[in-house]
């Protein structure tokens, strides 16, 4: 394949101010961007134009996520996060001018379903997932589902609360090491059918806690990967490991062990035992649990600042938003760097994959290292690989055979389900859409 240099397919502009978090709902046909000032934008991806604007919180939105088709959940830095009603005929009622807009008049909110205060002082956002491991993601869950959410402590910033909805009631409350500093970020999953918390914090350190029959949480890996406080984390898929990145250059997968790993340790007869143990053999001989503590795999990409790390739904791809502007793709079997996306001018903060059922791109492939200018990353020898092309909207050239016979709007929803998107925000509060692999 020619060498060419990746662009964006479209810019989407009218946040004010930087954009912090991105994800894409209602199977890929709405992107939902958060900004700085709690503006929340529902752009659709069929026409690259806002459905739906409102402002969710009167400070900075930490996170936002779908929840099944019609619910969309905000967390601010108004101690505020809250369960959105967006369903596709409350969009008709609902403003859409933008923020950059100045409407003159108030824009109407769309239905507020569930309001929690949390404590977000530490910019961590919440972390998601469905109380039936059997029902999948959150985003696919239905109206009925329950949902359980993590969120950093109200008091102790370095501990962690477990709440579901819609009771909104408290029902965990997990504490790892107070020398730990403030969680910075979170994930919340089923692993071998147990409730799992990974939680990645200030001082660099990595852990994962799996919740037992009786209702205690138990450490099973715990590990300091980073220098640098932890900015993001980023689960697999298959849920047997995760990603995390840092404000240092490193990148790290780590494993999610199902339990804690046995270890013999010798002592005196009369020296304490401070730790779960049973007897070996003798009185000089235990076994106690400790908490795994390598990781698989540690990457120095030599670019610090790589934040909002996010693994693709078929597990083959990662990306980061970087404080250097640059968007950056990586194979998530070897961490191998795969593109460098470059189009903002200033640092990214945000970045979201479109759920993609199947994708043939290879995770091996070599694309755009660092040492090439940023205006000139470029994609070379990538079979399958698909580089855009400059555009304001979605390509309709080249529409597979399926689509002939269907009307133009039938043909852009299926382009825009299709597609295989990566949304980036920056702090120019300008969102760019890319369509590769």
């Amino acid at each position: 394949m020619a060498e060419s240099t990746p662009s964006p397919k479209a810019i989407l502009r009218g946040h004010k101010a930087q954009v912090h978090a991105a994800t894409f709902v209602r199977h890929n046909e709405r992107l939902a961007t958060g900004d700085a000032e709690g503006w929340v934008v529902l752009w659709d991806l069929t026409i690259m134009r806002p459905r739906a604007v409102w402002r969710a919180h009167e400070n900075a939105i930490l996170g936002i996520g779908g929840w099944g088709r019609d619910r969309i959940i905000t967390h601010g830095r108004d101690h505020k996060l809250i369960v959105w009603r967006v369903r596709e005929e409350d969009e008709g009622r609902l403003s859409v001018s933008l923020p950059l807009e100045d409407a003159p008049t108030p824009r109407p909110q769309p239905w507020a379903l569930h309001l929690l205060e949390v404590n977000t002082m530490n910019f961590c956002s919440f972390a998601a997932c469905l109380s039936d491991p059997e029902q999948g993601s959150v985003e696919a869950g239905s109206p009925t589902s329950e949902v359980v959410l993590a969120v950093p402590n109200t008091l102790a910033s370095e501990a962690i609360d477990i709440y579901t909805l819609p009771s909104q009631a408290r029902i965990h409350t997990v504490k790892p090491d107070q020398k730990n500093g403030m969680a910075m970020s979170l994930s919340l999953f089923h692993h071998h059918g147990r409730l799992t918390l990974a939680a990645a914090f200030e001082n660099g350190v990595v852990s994962v806690h799996r919740l037992d029959s009786d209702g205690s949480w138990t450490m099973t890996y715990r590990s300091q990967a980073h220098t640098q406080p932890v900015l993001s984390i980023g689960v697999h898929p298959n849920r047997e490991f995760l990603f995390t990145s840092s404000a240092d250059a490193l990148i790290a997968k780590h494993p999610v062990p199902i339990s804690p790993q046995e270890v013999d340790v010798d002592f005196e007869p009369n020296q304490r035992v401070t730790e779960a143990a049973e007897p070996l053999q003798g009185n000089t001989g235990r076994k106690r649990l400790k908490e795994w503590e390598h990781p698989l795999k540690v990457v120095n990409t030599k670019h610090s600042g790589q934040q909002n790390l996010k693994v693709r739904s078929d597990g083959k791809l990662l990306a980061t938003a970087g404080w250097d502007s640059r968007i950056r793709i990586y194979s998530a079997k070897t961490l191998k760097e795969l593109a460098v996306l470059s189009w903002h001018k200033v640092g990214a903060y945000a970045v979201a994959f479109a759920t993609v059922e199947d994708s043939n791109a290879p995770a091996s492939a070599s694309v755009a290292t660092s040492e090439q200018p940023a205006e000139t990353a470029s994609l070379q020898d990538v079979p399958g690989a698909k580089p855009p092309e400059t555009s304001t909207e979605p390509q309709e050239a080249g529409t597979l055979a399926k689509g002939l016979g269907m009307s133009v709007k039938d043909r852009r929803l299926e382009l825009a389900k299709t597609a295989h998107w990566i949304a980036a925000g920056a702090k120019d509060g300008k969102v760019s859409l890319w369509d590769i692999y």
